[in-house]
Protein backbone atom coordinates (compact mmCIF):
# COMPACT_ATOMS: atom_id res chain seq x y z
CA UNK A 1 0.00 0.00 0.00
CA UNK A 2 1.43 3.57 -0.59
CA UNK A 3 2.01 5.49 1.93
CA UNK A 4 0.62 8.69 1.98
CA UNK A 5 2.66 12.25 0.82
CA UNK A 6 3.76 14.05 3.77
CA UNK A 7 1.80 16.97 4.81
CA UNK A 8 4.58 19.39 4.70
CA UNK A 9 7.22 20.17 2.21
CA UNK A 10 10.88 18.59 3.58
CA UNK A 11 12.88 21.83 3.11
CA UNK A 12 15.28 19.94 0.26
CA UNK A 13 11.95 19.45 -1.91
CA UNK A 14 11.24 23.25 -1.16
CA UNK A 15 14.42 24.19 -2.34
CA UNK A 16 13.90 22.30 -5.38
CA UNK A 17 10.21 23.64 -6.09
CA UNK A 18 12.22 27.07 -5.50
CA UNK A 19 14.66 26.60 -7.67
CA UNK A 20 11.95 25.48 -10.59
CA UNK A 21 10.42 28.85 -10.33
CA UNK A 22 13.12 30.85 -10.59
CA UNK A 23 14.16 29.18 -13.57
CA UNK A 24 11.10 29.72 -15.30
CA UNK A 25 10.66 33.36 -14.06
CA UNK A 26 14.77 34.55 -14.85
CA UNK A 27 14.06 32.66 -18.32
CA UNK A 28 12.48 35.25 -19.08
CA UNK A 29 15.82 38.12 -18.53
CA UNK A 30 17.11 35.10 -20.83
CA UNK A 31 14.85 35.35 -23.85
CA UNK A 32 15.46 38.82 -24.03
CA UNK A 33 18.85 38.43 -24.20
CA UNK A 34 18.54 35.61 -26.81
CA UNK A 35 16.39 38.00 -29.15
CA UNK A 36 18.96 40.37 -28.96
CA UNK A 37 20.81 37.66 -31.65
CA UNK A 38 17.95 35.56 -33.23
CA UNK A 39 14.78 36.31 -34.70
CA UNK A 40 11.47 35.71 -32.47
CA UNK A 41 10.03 33.11 -34.42
CA UNK A 42 13.93 31.22 -35.51
CA UNK A 43 14.30 31.57 -31.95
CA UNK A 44 11.28 29.41 -30.55
CA UNK A 45 12.21 26.76 -33.44
CA UNK A 46 15.27 26.27 -32.10
CA UNK A 47 14.26 26.07 -28.58
CA UNK A 48 12.07 22.98 -29.79
CA UNK A 49 14.55 21.45 -32.12
CA UNK A 50 16.43 21.09 -28.29
CA UNK A 51 13.78 19.63 -26.65
CA UNK A 52 13.23 17.05 -29.17
CA UNK A 53 16.81 16.36 -30.01
CA UNK A 54 18.11 13.75 -28.56
CA UNK A 55 15.37 13.21 -25.74
CA UNK A 56 12.96 11.99 -28.52
CA UNK A 57 15.41 8.95 -28.96
CA UNK A 58 15.27 8.80 -24.86
CA UNK A 59 11.99 8.75 -23.78
CA UNK A 60 9.03 6.47 -25.24
CA UNK A 61 6.07 8.24 -27.33
CA UNK A 62 3.47 8.48 -24.17
CA UNK A 63 0.12 6.16 -25.27
CA UNK A 64 -1.77 9.27 -26.42
CA UNK A 65 -3.13 9.47 -30.32
CA UNK A 66 -1.09 11.75 -32.71
CA UNK A 67 -3.83 14.54 -32.70
CA UNK A 68 -3.57 15.22 -28.94
CA UNK A 69 0.80 15.83 -29.87
CA UNK A 70 -0.08 17.36 -32.83
CA UNK A 71 -2.39 19.82 -31.35
CA UNK A 72 -0.40 20.22 -28.07
CA UNK A 73 2.78 20.75 -30.22
CA UNK A 74 1.01 23.63 -32.28
CA UNK A 75 -0.28 25.27 -29.64
CA UNK A 76 2.56 25.70 -27.30
CA UNK A 77 5.16 26.24 -29.90
CA UNK A 78 3.68 28.21 -32.35
CA UNK A 79 1.11 29.20 -30.56
CA UNK A 80 2.47 30.62 -26.73
CA UNK A 81 6.13 30.40 -27.66
CA UNK A 82 6.06 31.86 -31.18
CA UNK A 83 3.61 34.79 -30.14
CA UNK A 84 5.59 35.56 -26.56
CA UNK A 85 8.90 35.97 -28.44
CA UNK A 86 7.34 37.88 -31.33
CA UNK A 87 5.91 40.37 -28.51
CA UNK A 88 9.21 40.12 -26.46
CA UNK A 89 10.96 41.51 -29.70
CA UNK A 90 10.06 45.27 -28.63
CA UNK A 91 6.92 45.52 -27.59
CA UNK A 92 6.68 44.03 -23.82
CA UNK A 93 9.72 44.18 -21.06
CA UNK A 94 10.43 40.85 -19.69
CA UNK A 95 9.23 41.54 -16.25
CA UNK A 96 5.48 42.01 -17.34
CA UNK A 97 5.47 39.71 -19.70
CA UNK A 98 5.79 36.89 -16.96
CA UNK A 99 3.18 38.59 -15.15
CA UNK A 100 0.75 38.83 -17.90
CA UNK A 101 1.48 35.65 -19.49
CA UNK A 102 0.24 33.87 -16.33
CA UNK A 103 -3.52 34.99 -17.40
CA UNK A 104 -3.53 31.51 -18.67
CA UNK A 105 -4.93 30.12 -15.28
CA UNK A 106 -8.25 32.28 -16.32
CA UNK A 107 -8.49 31.14 -19.96
CA UNK A 108 -7.86 27.57 -19.04
CA UNK A 109 -10.57 28.00 -16.50
CA UNK A 110 -13.02 29.24 -19.12
CA UNK A 111 -12.11 26.17 -21.58
CA UNK A 112 -13.16 23.92 -18.66
CA UNK A 113 -16.45 26.20 -18.41
CA UNK A 114 -17.41 26.07 -21.99
CA UNK A 115 -16.19 22.63 -22.93
CA UNK A 116 -16.73 20.60 -19.83
CA UNK A 117 -19.50 22.77 -18.36
CA UNK A 118 -17.38 23.52 -14.54
CA UNK A 119 -18.94 26.30 -13.07
CA UNK A 120 -17.05 29.12 -11.41
CA UNK A 121 -17.44 29.75 -7.40
CA UNK A 122 -17.99 33.16 -6.38
CA UNK A 123 -14.60 33.85 -5.08
CA UNK A 124 -12.98 33.09 -7.99
CA UNK A 125 -15.43 35.53 -10.31
CA UNK A 126 -13.69 37.71 -7.93
CA UNK A 127 -10.60 36.69 -8.77
CA UNK A 128 -11.26 37.16 -12.65
CA UNK A 129 -12.11 40.59 -11.52
CA UNK A 130 -8.38 41.41 -9.56
CA UNK A 131 -6.67 40.31 -12.37
CA UNK A 132 -8.04 42.03 -15.22
CA UNK A 133 -8.16 45.25 -13.37
CA UNK A 134 -4.54 44.20 -13.02
CA UNK A 135 -3.82 43.93 -17.17
CA UNK A 136 -6.22 46.99 -17.37
CA UNK A 137 -3.53 49.08 -15.16
CA UNK A 138 -1.33 47.76 -17.62
CA UNK A 139 -2.71 48.84 -20.44
CA UNK A 140 -3.47 52.01 -19.63
CA UNK A 141 0.10 52.56 -19.04
CA UNK A 142 0.84 51.72 -22.55
CA UNK A 143 4.84 53.24 -23.57
CA UNK A 144 7.70 52.44 -25.75
CA UNK A 145 8.25 49.89 -23.58
CA UNK A 146 4.71 48.17 -23.15
CA UNK A 147 2.62 48.97 -26.18
CA UNK A 148 -1.14 47.37 -26.62
CA UNK A 149 0.00 45.16 -29.35
CA UNK A 150 2.15 43.61 -26.98
CA UNK A 151 0.14 43.13 -24.41
CA UNK A 152 -2.54 41.65 -26.73
CA UNK A 153 0.11 38.70 -28.58
CA UNK A 154 0.82 38.24 -24.73
CA UNK A 155 -2.80 37.53 -24.05
CA UNK A 156 -2.70 35.22 -26.92
CA UNK A 157 -0.35 33.45 -26.23
CA UNK A 158 -1.55 32.87 -22.51
CA UNK A 159 -4.81 31.71 -24.29
CA UNK A 160 -2.50 29.40 -26.77
CA UNK A 161 -1.16 27.87 -23.63
CA UNK A 162 -4.74 26.94 -22.14
CA UNK A 163 -5.87 25.50 -24.93
CA UNK A 164 -2.76 23.38 -24.86
CA UNK A 165 -3.29 22.66 -21.26
CA UNK A 166 -6.65 21.56 -22.20
CA UNK A 167 -5.21 18.76 -25.19
CA UNK A 168 -2.86 17.70 -22.02
CA UNK A 169 -6.04 17.20 -19.97
CA UNK A 170 -8.20 15.78 -22.53
CA UNK A 171 -5.00 13.26 -22.61
CA UNK A 172 -5.54 11.62 -19.61
CA UNK A 173 -2.37 10.55 -17.43
CA UNK A 174 1.02 10.48 -19.23
CA UNK A 175 4.10 11.02 -18.48
CA UNK A 176 4.08 14.97 -18.77
CA UNK A 177 7.90 15.58 -20.04
CA UNK A 178 8.00 12.89 -22.70
CA UNK A 179 4.57 14.56 -23.94
CA UNK A 180 5.71 17.49 -24.36
CA UNK A 181 9.15 16.26 -25.45
CA UNK A 182 6.92 14.40 -28.25
CA UNK A 183 4.74 17.19 -29.11
CA UNK A 184 7.44 19.06 -29.99
CA UNK A 185 7.59 16.93 -33.07
CA UNK A 186 4.83 19.43 -34.06
CA UNK A 187 6.31 22.61 -33.07
CA UNK A 188 9.59 22.65 -34.99
CA UNK A 189 8.41 22.73 -37.92
CA UNK A 190 5.61 25.45 -38.03
CA UNK A 191 7.60 28.13 -36.01
CA UNK A 192 10.48 27.24 -38.71
CA UNK A 193 8.43 27.47 -41.97
CA UNK A 194 7.18 30.84 -40.33
CA UNK A 195 10.43 32.10 -39.17
CA UNK A 196 11.82 31.12 -43.18
CA UNK A 197 8.66 33.10 -44.22
CA UNK A 198 8.04 35.96 -42.46
CA UNK A 199 11.88 36.87 -40.93
CA UNK A 200 13.58 35.86 -44.08
CA UNK A 201 16.50 33.65 -44.51
CA UNK A 202 18.86 36.29 -44.42
CA UNK A 203 17.57 36.87 -41.23
CA UNK A 204 18.11 33.54 -39.84
CA UNK A 205 21.24 33.64 -41.05
CA UNK A 206 23.04 36.58 -39.97
CA UNK A 207 21.46 35.38 -36.51
CA UNK A 208 23.43 32.37 -36.83
CA UNK A 209 26.52 33.24 -38.04
CA UNK A 210 26.90 36.56 -35.24
CA UNK A 211 25.52 34.46 -32.37
CA UNK A 212 27.96 34.31 -29.79
CA UNK A 213 28.38 31.77 -27.34
CA UNK A 214 26.38 33.97 -24.65
CA UNK A 215 23.72 33.55 -27.58
CA UNK A 216 24.20 30.11 -27.81
CA UNK A 217 24.11 29.17 -24.23
CA UNK A 218 20.73 30.98 -23.59
CA UNK A 219 19.39 28.85 -26.86
CA UNK A 220 20.17 25.51 -25.04
CA UNK A 221 19.03 26.91 -21.30
CA UNK A 222 14.85 27.41 -23.00
CA UNK A 223 15.30 23.44 -23.67
CA UNK A 224 17.60 22.10 -20.32
CA UNK A 225 16.84 24.57 -18.01
CA UNK A 226 13.39 25.48 -18.68
CA UNK A 227 11.75 22.70 -20.45
CA UNK A 228 13.96 19.72 -19.50
CA UNK A 229 14.88 20.63 -15.69
CA UNK A 230 11.55 22.63 -15.09
CA UNK A 231 8.75 19.69 -16.06
CA UNK A 232 11.52 16.75 -14.52
CA UNK A 233 11.44 18.34 -10.97
CA UNK A 234 7.74 19.90 -11.61
CA UNK A 235 6.61 16.21 -12.04
CA UNK A 236 9.08 15.01 -9.88
CA UNK A 237 7.04 17.38 -6.99
CA UNK A 238 3.90 16.24 -8.02
CA UNK A 239 4.14 12.84 -7.30
CA UNK A 240 5.15 13.00 -3.92
CA UNK A 241 3.22 15.74 -2.63
CA UNK A 242 -0.69 17.09 -2.93
CA UNK A 243 -1.14 19.11 -5.98
CA UNK A 244 -2.35 22.24 -3.49
CA UNK A 245 1.16 22.55 -2.37
CA UNK A 246 3.31 22.21 -4.75
CA UNK A 247 0.97 24.68 -7.41
CA UNK A 248 1.28 27.27 -4.95
CA UNK A 249 4.85 28.25 -5.54
CA UNK A 250 4.59 28.65 -8.74
CA UNK A 251 3.15 32.09 -7.78
CA UNK A 252 6.40 33.13 -7.45
CA UNK A 253 7.71 33.11 -11.16
CA UNK A 254 6.11 36.80 -12.26
CA UNK A 255 8.02 37.60 -8.74
CA UNK A 256 11.23 36.09 -10.34
CA UNK A 257 10.38 37.56 -13.64
CA UNK A 258 9.96 41.09 -12.04
CA UNK A 259 12.90 41.33 -10.33
CA UNK A 260 15.17 39.44 -12.73
CA UNK A 261 14.37 41.66 -15.15
CA UNK A 262 14.85 44.82 -13.19
CA UNK A 263 18.33 43.79 -11.70
CA UNK A 264 20.11 42.68 -15.25
CA UNK A 265 18.09 44.63 -17.79
CA UNK A 266 16.99 47.83 -15.74
CA UNK A 267 13.47 47.61 -16.19
CA UNK A 268 11.70 50.33 -14.16
CA UNK A 269 9.19 49.44 -11.52
CA UNK A 270 6.97 52.71 -11.17
CA UNK A 271 3.60 52.32 -8.90
CA UNK A 272 1.53 51.73 -11.57
CA UNK A 273 3.55 48.61 -12.00
CA UNK A 274 3.72 47.45 -8.59
CA UNK A 275 0.02 47.77 -8.48
CA UNK A 276 -0.77 45.68 -11.35
CA UNK A 277 1.03 42.88 -10.09
CA UNK A 278 -0.37 43.09 -6.92
CA UNK A 279 -3.78 42.89 -8.55
CA UNK A 280 -2.75 39.84 -10.75
CA UNK A 281 -1.48 37.95 -7.89
CA UNK A 282 -3.84 38.64 -6.00
CA UNK A 283 -6.38 37.06 -8.43
CA UNK A 284 -4.07 34.24 -9.06
CA UNK A 285 -3.37 33.50 -5.46
CA UNK A 286 -7.71 33.62 -4.84
CA UNK A 287 -8.41 31.54 -7.82
CA UNK A 288 -5.70 29.07 -6.21
CA UNK A 289 -7.13 29.42 -2.49
CA UNK A 290 -10.68 29.76 -3.52
CA UNK A 291 -12.32 25.54 -4.15
CA UNK A 292 -10.45 24.98 -0.97
CA UNK A 293 -12.23 27.81 1.31
CA UNK A 294 -15.28 26.73 -0.35
CA UNK A 295 -15.02 22.90 0.95
CA UNK A 296 -17.43 22.18 3.81
CA UNK A 297 -15.36 21.57 6.99
CA UNK A 298 -16.03 17.59 8.03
Amino acid sequence: MKSPAPAHLPWTHALLALAVVAVWGTNFVVIKLALNTFTPLWLGAMRFALVLVPAVLLLKRPPVPWRWLAAYGFFIGAGQFGLLFMAMKGHITPGLASLVIQSQVFFTIGFSVLLRGERLLPLQWLALALAVSGLLVIALHADADVTPLGVAMVLAAAMAWAVGNTVSQRAGRVNMLAFVVWGSLFSCPPLAALAWWVEGPNALLNGVSQATSSAWLAVAWQAVGNTLFGYVAWGWLLARHAAGTITPMALLVPIFGLASSAWWLAEAMPAWKLWATTLVLAGLALNLLAPRWARPVS
